[in-house]
């Protein structure tokens, strides 16, 4: 994961998670992104690394558990491709 250059002080000593996996927080699937904000809600700056990445105004990926898509925070990624013109039902999505 991207660490701004100006250390931040509540990042010292802390154990986050998403240096194990820095793709995830990155990711293309939507599969992805969710996995990467239930880490996010497991962390225990993940308030402190949201406002800061509200601050920077990071224009991708999650950040204390919200997703960025071009600098705004969104509530899902959407999948790659043409939206259909019809919703799935709901069983045939959780397929």
């Amino acid at each position: 994961m991207y660490w701004p250059a100006t250390a931040e002080p509540w990042l010292e000593d802390v154990d986050v998670p998403c240096r194990t996996d820095p793709e995830l927080f990155f990711a293309e699937s939507p599969h992805d992104v969710e996995a990467a904000k239930a880490v996010c809600r497991e962390c225990p700056v993940m308030a402190e690394c949201l406002s800061a990445a509200l601050d920077r105004r990071e224009p991708w990926g999650v950040w204390g558990g919200e997703l960025f898509v071009r600098g705004v925070t969104a509530a899902r990624k959407r999948p790659r491709g043409r939206p259909r013109k019809t919703e799935r039902p709901a069983a045939e999505v959780a397929a």
